[in-house]
């Protein structure tokens, strides 16, 4: 595998920025794959597009009272009442939408960290950053090796997506929408926005407010006549619903079939609490008869003990299905701030629907803040539970590994090997009902750093197969 000269990707970067006002350290080789890890990953998507599947079952069936499994009694109405905190009626009625069933998000990446033990999957994203960028890179260090998601797989996929929402049109106006809040993901956006039009796709990258009504329909100006828009690529978080001005509109021409909105505004389909559903107890049956036992050993594998932090109060003598604490049972979740040290290798975070959800605002690490800290954490996933519940996890540590990384020093670059934790990204675009993997960009960290995302000191690298 050949290295990837250091001013060539200075280059390109500098001539394409990919995020607004961010950087990231360079290498001169992508991130390495075996072909039995590629496989695992195959797998691996597959299991995510079947656990949304079943998530919306589960959801659908909660919401109407109805029987979860086949031959065995089982009523949980609560299901829905978790995934509906604190969201607005007009979004609980969209999730609900015969409209919407079967609509699932089109692109689907997980969150995988690399452990001793394998792949740990702590999240799993419905509206995921990054498309344009592992496009990008992976265009970028093709010539170097066999790049995972060669030939421009990630941009031909995530059109096919989108253009398939549209079956009777040939080429349709896809909108590639982005909020003010995810701005600093738009100049990807729009790369990936021009990379279609040269390929004589109908795509545009737009703000919210260059949409507007016509009738019943959407359209943007372009320059000349309004154009009307067939899709919708919704690149914010619903959350954010409320900051959008022009929102209403989009719901109106969806509602009167003049649009397509992708992903789907279903909520429930973004609340991270779907993880403490997979691993409560009242549920266990109902995960294996509808994913089947070994897609459930699978994701249990991958799915770090998790739990819903609801605070409601218990009958006398009854426990919480959770984390012990001084070798007991814990009957109140406050009783989590008391944890040692060792005890408190757990990360609490908000499921959902609010501005901290995204980006590891949210994420605080036990074992690696103050006992002030924890504390503090611990209390505000408590205040918080009637409006937004948090979703308490056990950390996996990452395994530490090398990998090459150039260092600048005197306007020189030299290569050198560096330690440090991987996470990995793999990005499925869903078409034809099968979640295709495209790409996976890899986030090398330094070892020192316990919660892995995108940061200054941190390299982000396309994949190759080894």
């Amino acid at each position: 595998m050949a290295d990837l000269p250091y001013e060539q990707i200075r280059s390109a970067l500098a001539a394409q920025p990919l995020f607004e006002a961010k950087s990231w350290r360079l290498a001169p080789a992508a991130w390495p794959l075996t072909a039995e890890q590629k496989a695992e990953l195959e797998t691996i998507g597959r299991a995510c597009l079947e656990f949304h599947q079943s998530l919306e079952t589960l959801y659908l069936r909660s919401v109407a009272g109805r029987n979860l499994l086949r031959n065995k009694a089982l009523i949980a109405p609560w299901v829905a009442e978790y995934l509906d905190r604190g969201k607005p009626d007009d979004l609980i009625r969209y999730a609900r939408s015969p409209q919407n069933r079967g609509a699932f998000p089109p692109v689907l990446r997980p969150d995988l960290l690399l452990t001793d033990t394998g792949f740990v999957m702590t999240e799993l994203d419905s509206v995921p950053g990054g498309i344009g960028l592992t496009a990008f890179l992976n265009r970028l260090y093709e010539p170097t090796g066999s790049v995972l998601g060669a030939g421009d797989l990630m941009l031909r996929h995530f059109h096919a997506g989108l253009a398939a929402l549209t079956p009777t049109l040939t080429n349709p106006l896809i909108a590639l929408v982005v909020s003010d809040e995810a701005a600093t993901y738009r100049p990807e956006m729009e790369w990936l926005a021009h990379q279609l039009q040269i390929q004589g796709k109908r795509v545009f990258c737009l703000e919210p407010e260059k949409v507007f009504p016509l009738g019943s329909g959407l359209f943007f100006d372009s320059g000349g006549a309004p154009e009307k828009i067939d899709v919708i690529y919704r690149f914010f978080e619903l959350f954010d619903l409320a900051n959008i001005r022009t929102a209403k509109y989009f719901f109106e021409a969806w509602e009167a079939g003049e649009v397509a909105i992708s992903p789907p505004i279903r909520p429930f389909q973004e609340e991270k609490l779907s993880f403490a559903l997979f691993h409560h107890h009242l549920l266990t049956d109902y995960w294996l008869e509808s994913l089947g036992a070994k897609t459930v050993k699978l994701l249990s594998q991958l799915i770090p003990s998790s739990w819903a932090m609801d605070p409601a109060p218990l009958p006398p003598g009854a426990v919480l299905d959770g984390p012990k604490v001084g070798g007991r049972s814990l009957t109140d979740w406050r009783q989590l701030a008391g944890a040692s040290q060792k005890e408190r290798d757990l990360i609490i975070k908000i499921s959902g629907f609010h501005e901290t959800a995204w980006g590891a605002r949210s994420v605080v690490l036990g074992s690696d803040c103050s006992r002030e800290e924890w504390q503090a954490a611990v209390d505000r996933a408590v205040e918080l539970a009637p409006v937004n519940l948090h979703l308490l996890q056990t950390y996996r540590k990452p395994q530490r590994i090398k990998h090459r990384l150039y260092r600048e020093e005197g306007g020189v670059a030299t290569v050198v090997e560096a330690d440090g934790r991987l996470r990995l990204c793999p990005y499925y675009f869903v078409i034809g009902g099968q979640a295709q993997l495209s790409g996976a960009l890899a986030t090398f960290c330094p070892p020192d750093k316990k919660i892995i995302h995108g940061m200054v000191d941190a390299a982000l690298l396309p994949c190759v197969i080894v």
